[in-house]
């Protein structure tokens, strides 16, 4: 847990619902706001990405210290590929991804398990450019020019495709290092989903996904604390990360342009500012698309994944608590705000709360079928 913590101004304008539900689908008895409700005894595990780890390690320890002592959470930050093959493998009781599920894995998912997969979103996050170089920190850079580094067309800080952005900086002729997620990556997918949004030829060589072919010569790092360490090692290291990663490693970042030609700085408030403009379906299956105003472009979510079936009551109780708490209790969306995570709105929390109260309401594996969880 980070000590020092702020009120944001910011969140204090965004409305929170005042109840939510508890486990199993009923009204939390004791839960202020949100969560909380009743005494809850439940071993959980969870696995996937590792953008949102920092806040699920500090929602965990207040949970598990302040809310529900009798729960407690393993969550294993493997990333969004690995993640993912441990939900459909059934050997977690929650999965976590930047990328959400296809119709190809919710069939997967459905086979595997016998019923339906549940997935919403928990939290919105930036995915910002980082730089090794703490006198680069405000660099400004667009998806061009991004697609050109990383497939190794440009090479020097001083190139001048980089120097027209920045007439008003010195720019060093150091070589750029280009530093890239080396494991299966729900950070990647969303970095290379903006990349081939916006930039043809990066879309026809390179695509999307978790995990690219990339251009030979690029420094790989496992998750998001490997990348930062790749880009902080490496003199000229440039790298994508979740905004929390950059700041705890006090990492200069790039102003990104974004889709109006403006150049946003990756902060709390250009993150909300880019969420307000996603479309969000009842599937909850949509991406972050040519953001402009005051919005950062480069802008993603985070997807939990849970089963209708399958799970004793005891740990679908307390899965269904947790996460409730999580969206709704203002403590637990401070921490969120104070790492750089924009939280959901109130008509998506709502939303989001009713498609989490259908994990375990077939309950038709009962106990039997929830070995593999536990």
């Amino acid at each position: 847990m980070r000590n020092g913590r702020s009120k944001l101004a910011v969140l204090a304008a965004i409305p929170l619902l005042a109840t939510a539900c508890g486990g199993g689908g009923e009204a939390a008895s004791d839960g202020a706001d949100g969560g909380g409700g009743g005494d809850l005894s439940a071993q959980l595990t969870g696995a996937g990405a590792s953008f949102p780890d920092p806040l699920f390690q500090d929602w965990i320890y207040e949970y598990s210290n302040g809310v529900q002592p009798g729960v407690s959470v393993n969550y294993q930050s493997v990333g969004s590929g690995a993640g993912v093959e441990q939900f459909l493998e059934q050997t977690v009781d929650f999965g976590s991804s930047e990328e959400f599920l296809g119709e190809e894995d919710l069939a997967a998912a459905a086979e595997a398990r016998g019923c339906e997969a549940v997935q919403f979103p928990v939290v919105f996050g930036a995915v910002v450019i980082a730089l090794s170089n703490p006198d680069l920190d405000g660099l400004v850079l667009d998806a061009e020019t991004l697609a050109g580094i990383y497939s190794t067309e440009i090479t020097t800080f001083d190139d001048p495709a980089i120097a027209e952005l920045n007439p008003d900086m010195d720019l060093p002729s150091d070589e750029i290092i280009p530093v890239h997620r080396a494991d299966s990556s729900g950070t990647t997918y969303v970095f290379s989903h903006y990349l081939t949004t916006e930039v043809e030829s990066w879309a026809d060589e390179y695509g999307e996904g978790k995990e690219l072919d990339w251009a030979d010569g690029l420094v790989g790092g496992q998750q998001n604390d490997g990348v930062a360490q790749g880009i902080t090692q490496n003199p000229g290291g440039l790298g994508y990360v979740n905004q929390s990663f950059a700041q705890e490693a006090e990492l200069a970042v790039a102003h990104i342009v974004n889709e109006d030609g403006t150049p946003i700085e990756p902060t709390l408030e250009s993150t909300i500012a880019a969420t307000g403009e996603a479309e969000i379906p009842d599937n909850f299956q949509f991406s972050i698309d040519n953001i402009g105003g005051e919005g950062y472009p480069i802008a993603g979510s985070n997807w939990i994944f849970t089963y209708t079936c399958g799970y004793d009551q005891a740990n679908a109780d307390a899965i269904i608590d947790f996460w409730t708490w999580a969206l709704t209790d203002q403590g637990a969306q401070d921490l969120a705000g104070e790492l750089g995570y924009a939280p959901l709105n109130e008509e998506l929390t709502e939303r989001v709360i009713t498609e989490l109260e259908k994990t375990n309401s077939e309950n038709g594996g009962g106990d039997a079928d929830a070995e593999a969880t536990e």
